[in-house]
């Protein structure tokens, strides 16, 4: 998951670099909505980690 996220900022940074603006925020908000599911994911998994150790 956290691949899908690099791979939409950099989409992100090259559509804002050439001005398609659509595009590039677009992307940044997938990379959002991925990267907050994605530190969701790893808090509930620490969570659950510690309480097993």
């Amino acid at each position: 998951m956290l691949k899908w996220f690099f791979i939409c900022i950099v989409i992100a940074i090259v559509a804002g670099i050439l001005g398609f603006g659509g595009i590039s925020d677009v992307a940044a908000g997938i990379a959002k909505i991925i990267f907050f599911i994605f530190v969701i994911g790893a808090i509930i998994f620490f969570l659950l980690f510690k309480k097993i150790f």
